[in-house]
């Protein structure tokens, strides 16, 4: 059974994987550590590459360690800590030391095999191994290799190290998030890191896509900095339409009105009326229709012109509801809005769980005998794109890739 978009809440994470994958048969060599490499590799794994994930021997990622909480093992000690786990589904793990001319030889072997080399080094980082691009491309002339740094291959900071935190402050989201009358907010997760991964899967992609054209490989080169400064979005453009940087409004919207958090009288919910109609509508709810009407309310441009006296004048009226009870009666008469979940409330929620968003992978050597993990949002022809299986113990698949590796050397 596939999992569909409407229909696969009874589909078990098995059987949602077995069709085949629309990367199957593509090697993706991964020398890349912490989140945005490996996010981008997971995304590539769940849909269908083989990952082959190299790490340092006895140590591995550095987010192994990044704890607590830790995944059980069924012995009584861990998998490794749930960071780890977020982001390095479905691949396998080799243990090189790469600082040896051992390993170094190793990777240019793997490297010589695959279809694309992941890596998220400083600037120049592999070149004293003979593991940057032109070095590896000279061994596999079609290869794929995407770079992620925090600034890019050149320009006046690309030696710098760069982390999504000082990226997400350099790059202007920081500014834009957070109450206006307190100081600058980072977001919640490390989202210029995921941003990062995902558009590095895009640009594998692409140049996969273009060597099948010319028989080419490429250097794909993505940096946190570029990433975060184009995911600025609308922002971005207000300020080169307008010339004037916009600022933190917390919970409301540079450009809509009412887009933002409301008082109910048992807590709080988000409402976001994208258009005259829905507000039409919101008014009637609230019991004041006559609102939509005012000449100071009537189009999405009146009303934000007019927010300061709007804004308050919704909250009053919203605060005379219980919360379950408004949203109810939203949704009835289609105006968008929704509940503000904890992470614990969202896996709860009917839609999340119908959707098969967690998926419970299987791991002998978990305690339970499985691992928790956040599935890809990506569903084709009705298949939920998530790997079969859950993140390697480290060099757990050392053996079995060099042998056979040796034996395709020999050969």
């Amino acid at each position: 059974m596939s999992l569909a978009a409407g229909d696969g809440a009874d589909a078990s994470p098995q059987e949602n994987v077995a069709a085949v994958k629309p990367l199957a048969g593509v090697r993706v060599l991964e020398l890349a550590r912490i989140l945005a490499g490996p996010w981008a590799g997971q995304l590539l794994a769940d849909l269908g590459a083989e990952v082959i994930k190299v790490e340092r021997p006895e140590v591995g990622d550095d987010t192994r360690g990044w704890g607590p909480p830790f995944v059980k093992a069924q012995d009584g000690g861990t998998l490794g800590a749930a960071y780890f786990h977020a982001c390095n589904r479905g691949k396998r793990s080799v243990a090189i030391d790469f600082e040896t001319a051992e390993g170094q030889a190793l990777v240019r072997q793997l490297a010589a095999e695959s279809d694309v080399v992941l890596e998220n080094f400083k600037v120049g980082g592999l070149k004293k191994y003979g593991l940057d691009y032109e070095g590896l491309k000279a061994v596999n002339p079609h290869l794929v290799y995407c770079s992620i740094t925090g600034f890019g291959q050149d320009g006046p900071y690309a030696p710098r190290a760069g982390y999504d935190f000082m990226i997400q402050a350099m790059g202007g989201i920081m500014d834009l998030t957070g109450d206006p009358a307190g100081e600058p907010q980072k977001i919640g997760v490390a989202l210029t890191d995921v941003f990062t991964g995902v558009y590095s899967v895009v640009g594998i992609l692409a140049a996969l896509r273009r060597r099948d054209l010319t028989g080419e490989g490429g250097h794909v080169d993505m940096a946190l900095m570029d990433v975060q400064v184009a995911v600025l979005a609308n922002q971005a453009m207000n300020y080169l339409v307008s010339g004037r940087s916009p600022k933190r409004m917390g919970n409301a919207h540079p450009n809509i009105v009412p887009y933002q958090v409301f008082p109910a009288a048992d807590g709080h919910l988000v409402v976001a009326v994208g258009n005259d109609g829905q507000f039409a509508r919101f008014c009637a709810v609230l019991g004041r229709p006559d609102l939509a009407k005012n000449p100071a309310y009537v189009t999405n441009a009146d009303r934000v012109a007019s927010r300061a006296e709007l804004v308050p004048l919704i909250a009053g009226l919203t605060a005379g509801f219980a919360r379950d009870t408004l949203l109810a009666s939203l949704e009835a008469v289609g105006v968008p809005a929704g509940p503000i979940n904890s992470v614990g409330e969202v896996f709860a929620d009917r839609q999340v769980m119908h959707r098969g968003i967690r998926l419970d992978l299987p791991e002998d050597h978990a305690a339970g005998g499985t691992v928790p993990s956040v599935a890809s949002p990506i569903v084709l022809d009705g298949v939920r794109m998530a790997a079969a299986t859950a993140s390697p113990r480290l060099g757990a698949d050392t053996g079995a890739v060099l042998a056979a590796l040796a034996k395709t050397q020999s050969e």
